[in-house]
Formats: structure tokens, sequence, C-alpha cells
């Protein structure tokens, strides 16, 4: 099979833990495509003809409000799944994807990885066990968007970030994603005027400094705090 799709495969939990011969069996009906920054990987309405998975860089999906305001619901990054529940379904996606850096996404055929499902049942487990997970960050995703004060908001997105994406640098962590103050306001479900008075102040106590490639988090004890007020 291609080296880079059983990397790829490999990375993703939901397919990490299948067997050689399994994964030999879904990289022959894969591919990989390759997306620049701001290019949409599937758009809101679209119907699902693939079950994508990020192989490298970094996905935003999104959702357009009935006001008009796109809200962040998530940022993907290497081996997490993209609009799995609509491929699984069957039904037009729900939010829109659009790569925020140059970025490639396996693409399964759905109607293929039915056909393997069907005929290979070891695929079963680690596709029920990945779209779990999935979904309870998104519950969790969503309840933090509904309510409560906007710091922290952004307290706990920072702090998700540094876990998920940050490296030990400069004395702090840095996050090597490069999110404008409009998709900080959207991602916690406010203004970019709110946003930019927060990531200000933060800069000046040198809680959070930004950069031009990603965010320096030199006081993840403020941010913990923060994040419980």
């Amino acid at each position: 099979m291609p080296a880079e799709i059983d990397e790829a495969l490999l990375r993703a939990p939901v397919f990490s833990r299948l067997g050689a011969e399994d994964r030999r069996r879904l990289a022959e009906v894969s591919r990989l495509q390759h997306f620049h920054r701001g290019e949409t990987v599937f758009a809101e309405g679209d119907p699902p003809e693939h079950f994508c998975t990020v192989a490298s860089g970094r996905v935003k999906v999104f959702k357009m409000t009935p006001a008009g305001k796109d809200v962040i619901l998530e940022i993907f990054g290497a081996g997490d799944p993209l609009g799995a529940v609509a491929a699984y379904d069957g039904h037009p996606f729900p939010a829109s994807a659009v790569a925020i850096e140059e970025s490639r996404v396996l693409l399964v055929p759905r109607q293929a990885f039915f056909t393997l499902l069907e005929q290979h049942p070891t695929l079963v487990r680690g596709l029920l066990s990945g779209l779990t997970h999935r979904l309870a960050e998104l519950a969790v995703r969503l309840a933090e968007l509904s309510g409560g004060r906007v710091e922290p908001r952004f307290a706990r997105l920072f702090l998700k970030l540094a876990e998920e994406q940050g490296r030990p640098e400069r004395g702090g962590t840095f996050v090597p994603v490069a999110l404008s103050r409009q998709e900080l306001a959207d991602m916690t479900g406010t203004t970019v005027e709110t946003c930019i008075r927060i990531m200000s102040r933060w800069g000046k106590q040198r809680t959070v400094i930004t950069e031009k490639d990603g965010f320096l988090v030199l006081n993840p004890a403020e941010l913990e705090t923060l994040a419980l007020a």
C-alpha cells in the first residue's frame, strides 16, 4: 500500500488499531488530497461522498448561525475525522470545513467503505470508538459556547490548544496554530472587538503572546484560574 496512506491510517485513532491486512484493504480504495489554506474541504449542505480524515495540517469546522455569523465548532489536526456522522448517516454535512493551513485529507469513498465494513467486521469497532469520542468532544464544545462569561471560554480554548497542539518552547508552550482575531472570536462565540481586548490584555500581562505563526502560552496557571471563573 502507499506509505503515505498507511501512515495517515495509523495516525487516525479510528483506524490505528486495524491490522495490516485491514489497512491494506482500506488503503486500496482511499486517496490523499491536498488543500491550500482557505480551500473548502466540504460545505454545509453538501452530500457526504467520502469519509474524510485529516492526514496533515489543520482544518476548521464551522457553522453559520441564523444571524449570519460563523461559529467555529472545532479545529481538527492530523488523525481527526471530519464529518463522519454525516457520512455514516448519508445526510448533508451540517457544517463546513475549510483548511486553515496547507493540509492533506484522506478520502475514503462512502460506498466502498460500507462494503468493506460489511465484508470485514474488524473495521467496525475502531469506527464506533472514534465516532463516540468525537461526539463527546463536540458536545462539550457546544456547551462551552452556549453560556458563561467570555474570558473563561478563551482560557479553556487556549488550554485545550496548548494540550493538543502545543510544544515546550521559550519557557512556555508554543501553539503553532495561526488564528486571526475573527477566528478566535468565532471559536468562542463572541465579537472580534471583545477578542481584541482580551488578547491585548493577555499579551501585556504575558499570559498568552500572539505571534506570527501561533501563540506562546506563558502563564497556564492563570488560564486555569480564569477557566474556572
